[in-house]
């Protein structure tokens, strides 16, 4: 066997080694690598295939990243450019940070598939087309005057035609299924292909396929023969001569059980982890919204911790009904996107008032207004720091990872409890629908979140009566008592309207109103975070790239890329948006230049500017994807050789 040893990118496949085989067998690569697109029509279960192949790698023990990306119509018109679904998996033996920036791998269902994701294949990389749905009048749907397949076109790429749904009715003649009934296993049988190539394992697949069609044995059994004859064609075609191997990422991670996980499912762990850590019931009083519903659903069905959920009539009787369970002594969750927080904001204004610990979990989207349902940006972060009338502070947080998602639903948690305030969860749909494996924690790591519920008076009046003061605050956190209401002798007004000191009685003297916005604001910025750890491997580097959220995975893979090419670059990522580390502003001045790479037009280097007076620059990108590693590690690249344009878009 020969071997060629390539130093693992996030940009460029690894070298193949190839085991020496008889003549009669099919060659068998080895690549570091791989990144697979499947394509189709929001009909051809694109998703699900992907999510299949994910799950399988991840069971395989490969590290991987993923990134599911689907129209915002319900059902946009069969065989159209709006109407295309695609799923991006990257899977590696190595740690890896992104979903790929470039396909080696597209599967594409119908020509409007193919004309929609040809522009991100290189060349050289395989191509899998349905030659099936190539007629006349699909390809005329999409602007194809001739055959793509036929016109020279794709010369550049290896292409292989394949008719999948003429197959797959054939494979599944001996079942009373319609012809309409049959094609739906398309996706199967591409699965099955496509396994079959990479080395999968199938037996998760035929399960989770009988599971989910338990009620219908007939279609389960239907879509593993599908699968099955995928399979097998990929093994006797001579169309697919060679088939690939990718190690499991062993020694990439530390020890323990790990599975596959997305972040909204990571988020809605989070929150249960957090509710039992704190020993209180979770509640979560929600609206649906893209791409934030995952979380309703995942909470639904589980009662048996405690969870209680509420899909109300709209956002803000969802906040609102939230907010009650926080003063009735819940852990109280409100899930949301942009849209909504907008309808929230007098709502989350008047938990700042009332000082009750509340979740407002913003997985943003593409806006403004409805703007893109299904796509990601970070452009609420703004929104959550000032988008109220008033000083009213609150608390953010921001997620990384997929996975971290589930640190992240903890910590928040762990402030709003302790500093009794609404807190903003920031994540993004990248990462809501993105996946990646997650090392399940145990128990015993999980933070202390305990609360004590006030349960006795807790001041001497001038006569000697012991009464309850509903806002006199803990010297160190600042925090006001909580009491359940129905305790004895603590019973107190709650309103929007100013409390006095103490009291908690309704105040309109301009001195209180004075102090008490100071003290909201002072209890906000006294909020424990950790100081933000910088990755200078040398302490030599004049650039620093500062991200947040789910620009975490980009930019590091970008990092590393410049790294490896001998450029001088340090990095640091925020979790804590307000308040801020409170070495941030030692680091920033530590720096020749600061660049700021967003999914918005600035908004976070507009408040350090703000904050910190230093000159941070914008690296902006506002299309409804995530950054790409090699776009990023010019753009840095061009920073540290000194010749950057200023505030550029991406």
């Amino acid at each position: 066997m020969t071997s060629q040893v390539s130093t693992p990118d996030e940009q460029t496949p690894g070298a193949p080694i190839t085991d020496g085989q008889s003549p009669a067998a099919k060659e068998v690569r080895r690549l570091d690598r791989v990144i697979i697109r499947f394509a189709g029509d929001s009909g051809d279960g694109m998703q699900l295939t992907g999510d299949r192949f994910t799950s399988e790698t991840a069971s395989f023990g490969n590290d991987l990243s993923t990134l599911p990306n689907f129209p915002a119509e319900i059902r946009a018109p069969a065989g159209t450019l709006p109407g295309v679904s695609s799923f991006q998996l990257h899977f590696a033996d190595h740690d890896i940070l992104t979903p790929g920036d470039a396909p080696n791998v597209l599967v594409a269902m119908n020509p409007a598939a193919l004309k929609a994701n040809l522009a991100d294949v290189p060349r050289g990389a395989e191509i899998i087309v349905n030659t099936d749905e190539f007629t006349k009048r699909a390809m005329a749907k999409v602007g194809y005057a001739a055959s793509p397949l036929e016109d020279g076109s794709l010369e550049a790429y290896n292409v292989h035609p394949v008719p999948l749904t003429t197959l797959t009715v054939e494979a599944l003649k001996r079942f009373e299924l319609s012809r309409k009934e049959a094609e739906r296993s398309k996706n199967m049988f591409a699965l099955g292909l496509l396994s079959w190539m990479y080395h999968r394992p199938t037996e998760g697949t035929e399960k989770f396929l009988r599971t989910k069609f338990a009620k219908k044995p007939q279609v389960a059994e239907a879509n593993v023969a599908a699968f099955r004859a995928g399979w097998n064609f990929g093994e006797t075609t001579e169309d697919f001569a060679v088939s690939y191997e990718v190690e499991p990422a062993s020694g990439t991670f530390p020890t323990g059980t790990y599975r596959n996980i997305s972040g909204n499912l990571a988020l809605s762990y989070g929150l249960i982890a957090a509710s039992r850590q704190a020993d209180l019931p979770l509640y979560l009083g929600s609206y649906p919204i893209t791409p934030a519903s995952d979380i309703l659903h995942e909470l639904s069905k589980h009662k048996n911790f405690g969870v209680r959920t509420f899909q109300a009539e709209d956002e803000i009787a969802g906040i609102g009904a939230a907010l009650g369970a926080a003063f009735g002594g819940s852990l109280a969750v409100t899930t949301t996107s942009g849209p909504g927080v907008a309808l929230k904001s007098e709502t989350i204004g008047l938990a700042v008032s009332l000082e009750l610990p509340l979740l407002i979990v913003d997985i943003q989207r593409g806006g403004p207004s409805t703007g893109l349902p299904t796509k990601t940006e970070q452009a609420d972060l703004l929104q959550a720091m000032y988008g109220r009338n008033g000083e009213a502070p609150v608390p953010i947080v921001a997620p990384a990872t997929p996975a971290d998602c589930f640190d992240a639903a903890l910590e928040a948690a762990r402030i709003a409890l302790a500093y009794r305030t609404p807190v903003f969860l920031l994540s993004d749909g990248y990462l809501a629908n993105g996946s990646e494996p997650w090392r399940v924690p145990d128990v015993g790591e999980l933070p202390d979140l305990r609360v004590q519920f006030a349960t006795v008076p807790n001041h001497t009046a001038e006569d000697g009566a012991e009464e309850f003061r509903p806002y006199q605050r803990d010297p160190e956190t600042l925090a006001r008592p909580w009491a359940v209401p129905g305790t004895p002798g603590l019973e107190h007004r709650i309103g929007g309207i100013e409390k006095q000191d103490g009291t908690g009685n309704i105040s309109y003297d301009p001195a209180n109103h004075d102090f008490m916005v100071r003290t909201r604001q002072a209890k906000v910025d006294g909020v424990e975070v950790p100081d933000i750890e910088v990755d200078d491997p040398n302490g030599d580097a004049d650039v620093l790239v500062l991200g947040w959220g789910s620009t975490y995975g980009p930019i590091t893979a970008a990092v590393r890329r410049i790294r490896r090419g001998g450029g001088r670059i340090a990095q640091a990522h925020l979790r804590h948006i307000n308040p801020f580390p409170g070495n941030l502003g030692e680091v920033l001045r530590r720096y020749e230049r600061v660049v700021v790479p967003e999914m918005n037009l600035g908004q976070l280097a507009m408040l350090l500017r703000a904050k910190y007076l230093v000159d941070a620059a914008s690296y902006t990108q506002v299309n409804g994807m995530p950054f790409k590693a090699e776009q990023l590690a010019g753009h840095l690249a061009e920073v540290i050789n000194g010749n950057p344009e200023e505030d550029i878009d991406g």
